[in-house]
């Protein structure tokens, strides 16, 4: 009789092996969000009062377990522990990715239930970003973050490209005013944006519209500055010139302007009139005041005589153009008649 007892608790012990084989192979995958909270929930499970334990393992090694009567356990404040047999599991990291199991047994030891869980963590994707341009046709749409982000492009609601990069890329070949829809999504979530582009015929790109003010600007700038400079030139150039007329006027030699001879001593000038004395070198004659008329007959002065000039002596004139010459004035003769 302890023969045949062993023989079939041997039997039952292979079958239930192999029955815990065939759970394992069937293992659900589960997408975790990482720094967010996720629920393990059992499958077709309703907690009742034949359930006597419940418990979890990662990757073979106890981390909860809820007994009937007893206060639940739990390996740290990670994971928590819910009424109806659910694992929580708070604020996924990179390292929580592996395989967690669930047993589930009724009073009498048997275990009524298994089940696997592969749960996988990726980062959620951000909002996606459109630029265009007008100038080149080009629009592109593409993600900043998120693990194996998958993006789609719809024009007006009509998927027209895919691509599983951080980026995809359209081009055009006319100008017109459409809808564009861009959808980045991974296993953990999805996130969309939308936007219209017009690109009429008439129209100019902004960038386009800059450069040009920007040029127009640099090039009035540089215009400006070599006027300028070229007036500037000038002007430098005319006072250069002034300063070398006055130079050379003032090494001109007396032979060079021209100077009269003096008149031989003893002669007498034809028009005794205009007649003058001449200037003492150096001094500037000045214009004859006028004089009272004389009571008596006029009376005519004799003009100084001055030695003529001797070789190899160089008289100095007066710098300038010659003065003009005083009138002296006359009597009328009637006048002269009558104080006579």
């Amino acid at each position: 009789m302890s023969l045949t007892c062993k023989i079939l608790t041997s039997f039952l012990l292979i079958f239930a092996v192999s029955t815990k084989g065939e759970v394992s192979e069937n293992t659900e995958v589960i997408w975790g969000c990482l720094d967010h909270d996720i629920n393990l929930d059992i499958p077709g499970f309703q907690m009742n009062d034949r359930v006597a334990d419940t418990r979890w393992d990662k990757n073979k090694i106890k981390i909860a377990q809820l007994k009937q009567d007893k206060p639940p356990y739990q390996i740290t404040d990670t994971y928590v522990m819910l009424k109806n047999g659910t694992l929580k599991i708070k604020a996924l990291k990179r390292n929580d990715s592996d395989v967690y199991t669930v047993s589930v047994y009724d009073l009498n030891g048997k275990n009524i239930l298994e089940k696997a869980f592969d749960l996988k963590i990726q980062e959620m994707v951000s909002k996606p970003v459109i630029s265009w341009s007008c100038t080149n046709r080009t629009l592109i749409c593409e993600v900043a973050k998120g693990s194996d982000p998958k993006l789609k492009l719809f024009l007006n609601e009509t998927r027209i490209k895919e691509s599983h990069q951080k980026a995809i890329t359209h081009k055009w070949n006319s100008k017109w005013t459409a809808s564009f829809n861009c959808v980045a999504s991974n296993n953990v979530g999805a996130q969309t944006s939308t936007v219209t582009i017009s690109c009429s015929e008439k129209g100019l790109d902004i960038y386009l519209i800059i450069g040009v003010c920007g040029g127009g600007t640099v090039f009035l700038v540089f215009v400006a500055l070599l006027v300028f400079y070229i007036s500037k030139r000038k002007k430098q150039r005319s006072r250069r010139n002034d300063e070398e007329m006055e130079i050379r006027g003032k090494r001109v030699t007396p032979e060079e302007r021209g100077w009269k001879p003096h008149q031989i001593p003893g002669s007498t000038p034809q028009n005794p009139a205009m007649s003058q004395t001449p200037p003492i070198p150096g001094h500037r004659s000045q214009a004859p005041a006028h004089r009272p008329r004389p009571p008596g007959p006029r009376v005519q002065h004799q003009q100084k005589k001055r030695p003529p000039p001797t070789l190899g002596k160089q008289v100095h004139l007066q710098k300038g153009p010659p003065l003009p010459k005083p009138r002296v004035q006359t009597k009328p003769p009637c006048e002269v008649e009558e104080n006579s």
